[in-house]
């Protein structure tokens, strides 16, 4: 039996699904097992349990062959992410007293950068899980595809992508989720000692030319792509209703200024399947869909 928290997300919920065809038994983890129907319609057990809670997370590991590890991302977080840290301390309490065999948990490139970022937390995650007694897995994943979700509405209806990622012509390495959370799942069935760090992106490195391109040509019509400028970035994020935009600043910086990289570049790397295009058409579909719904 595999635990897997953040199953209601793309990439717990594909890592659930893939355990599922491959005949496994998958315990879905959610704080609100109301939500869960849709997992126990297709043959998961649902438990509830809070990320914070760790008497709760121990009830939730226990007898688990494995346990898939997604920590609640922060968009906004207090200054040095104390919110953060006392989930990770919740999750390697839970572990150490359920004892499940081993722990996948979902990283991102980057996390071993020592410049202060909203990433940080992913670090911390890493070297706290790392000395737990069972086998441990931090599975990297570069930017998500996904993310262009934001970008479909404007796209499609001004033909404009406002970029933070620039210069407009420097790759990003991306990832789909749907690769995220399948390699997930093999690497939950795998066998290990110690701690390992796998290191995953997509077929190739993305620009947001690119991006903008792919869009247009999904969309069927042009889409213009504008770097918007650093100096705006701060007016715009407390504008949006953060109060605390320095780390996502910082961040967006890592990835511009290349410091948020892989640890073993680009040539170690492990590289998915699924490309940009499929992505967005998913997107753009997903979109179209929740809007004839409303």
């Amino acid at each position: 039996m595999f635990a897997i928290t953040g199953i209601t997300g793309k990439v717990g919920g594909e890592t659930a699904r893939t355990l599922l065809a491959a005949g496994k038994q998958v315990r879905a983890i959610m704080r609100d097992v109301r939500k869960g129907q849709v997992w126990s319609d297709t043959g998961c057990e649902v438990v509830a349990a809070d990320i914070n809670d760790a008497a709760a997370l121990t009830r939730a590991f226990a007898g688990a062959e494995g346990v898939f590890i997604l920590l609640p991302p922060v968009f906004d977080p207090t200054p040095n992410f104390p919110e953060v840290i006392v989930t990770i301390n919740a999750i390697r309490d839970a572990l150490l007293a359920a004892k499940p065999g081993k722990v996948v948990a979902l990283s991102t490139i980057g996390a071993q950068a020592k410049q202060p970022n909203l990433l940080n937390p992913l670090g911390v995650m890493e070297r706290t899980l790392a000395e737990l007694p069972m086998p441990t897995a931090f599975l990297r994943a570069a930017w998500f595809m996904e993310n262009s979700s934001y970008d479909v509405a404007p796209a499609r209806d001004a033909g404009v992508l406002r970029s933070f990622l620039q210069p407009l012509d420097k790759p990003v390495p991306m990832i789909a989720t749907v690769d995220i959370g399948q390699l997930a799942a093999t690497l939950l069935q795998e066998t290990w000692s110690g701690s390992r760090i796998i290191e995953l992106e997509g077929p190739h490195r993305i620009t947001p030319a690119e991006l903008g391109a792919t869009f247009a040509s999904v969309l069927g019509r042009p889409v213009t792509v504008e770097a918007i400028p650093r100096s705006t970035w701060e007016k715009l994020f407390l504008s949006q209703g953060m109060k605390n935009p320095t780390p996502r600043m910082q961040m967006i910086d890592g990835f511009n200024e290349g410091w948020i990289e892989f640890e073993g570049g680009e040539k170690n790397s492990l590289k998915g399947k699924t490309s940009l295009e499929a992505v967005l058409r998913s997107l753009v579909q997903e979109q179209s869909q929740e809007e004839d719904r409303k």
